[in-house]
């Protein structure tokens, strides 16, 4: 593989343009637009293994799972089997898309989505605080019947009701990394870790078992990015660039940033969000920590042909 290798996490927000326009139609159709910039950036040389959310998604797929176990008496479907079940939905928009965009600039490349499995420690301390709310509200007796017949934490949601929550706990090892360098050392764009991946974890006789628990998709993109040795590590989101004092006076919109700029901004604490920015950095820290020889780049999918160009975008540089 002699061109520049990039791994791009894609938000799983990104796919919901309109909330009030959620149709597998309209996540379609956003996709589509999503692989249009990434089409861009294949253009320009690069291979491309992509990473996504799947959060909204996998949102879905509970409700949908829980009013068919109560209305109809179907099964509901595990935390785990709607990762694996997201990955292949959001992996197919990608990928059929992708695949026409670049038939039709005469891009002679194969596109594929690979169901990614991603070890976590069954010891990670996020199992003992779990704090992810999943699926619809309940009410106290159903939480309470839950929690004491199926093993589920629950919270009381702000006097909305009852949800259950889960553990978010930190990947250790892409289980089908091989097969993912492989398919990217023969050129082909890979989809994988969608969602962070499908939660598993060895119960200590090497067999892998899925687990209740949702995993950062930036933290697995990270991971991923770290261990096929990319050139670069692009994070789109819903921001054309990062800023530091959002919503101040004295906000600042950022250029470019070293590694140790973004480490000293991070500590303090105050810049970016935890359940927003701050993931974004942080994944970018552990990979320039790991690629001193890489760059990171954030910014949103629209301009990612731009920030390529050096136009805009927040680069991130060791």
């Amino acid at each position: 593989m002699t061109n520049k290798l990039a791994v791009i996490a894609i938000g799983g927000n990104s796919l919901i343009v309109d909330e009030k326009n959620i149709s597998v139609e309209s996540q379609y159709k956003a996709a589509k637009e999503t692989a249009i910039h990434i089409a861009d950036m294949i253009e320009q040389g690069w291979e491309v293994a992509i990473g996504h959310g799947n959060g909204p998604q996998v949102g879905f797929i509970l409700r949908r799972s829980e009013i068919a176990a109560r209305v109809e008496g179907m099964h509901e479907v595990p935390l785990e089997v709607c990762g694996a079940d997201s990955q292949g939905a959001i992996g197919y928009s990608l990928q059929q898309n992708l695949q026409n965009i670049l038939y039709q600039r005469g891009i002679k490349k194969k596109v594929v989505t690979v169901i990614t499995q991603t070890l976590v420690d069954k010891n990670d301390p996020a199992f003992q605080s779990p704090t992810k709310p999943i699926g619809g509200f309940m009410t106290k007796e159903e939480a309470e019947r839950r929690q004491r017949e199926q093993g589920w934490s629950v919270v009381e949601d702000a006097g909305r009701g009852w949800r259950r929550v889960v553990a978010s706990p930190q990947p250790k090892e892409i289980v089908e990394l091989e097969t993912v360098q492989i398919l990217l050392e023969k050129g082909i764009v890979t989809i994988t870790v969608g969602g962070g991946g499908i939660p598993v974890i060895d119960p200590g006789d090497g067999n892998y078992e899925g687990i209740a628990a949702v995993i950062d998709k930036d933290f697995a993109s990270s991971l991923l990015a770290r261990e096929i040795n990319a050139d670069l590590f692009v994070i789109s989101t819903a921001v054309e660039k990062v800023a530091i004092n959002f919503g101040k006076p004295e906000q600042k919109w950022l250029d470019k940033i070293t590694l140790a700029e973004a480490k000293a901004y991070l500590a303090e604490g105050i810049h970016f969000a935890k359940g927003s920015m701050a993931p974004k950095i942080q994944a970018i820290i552990w990979f320039l920590e790991a690629n001193p020889n890489a760059k990171a780049l954030i910014t949103n999918p629209e301009n990612i042909g731009r920030a390529l160009k050096g136009e805009t975008g927040t680069w991130i540089v060791p």
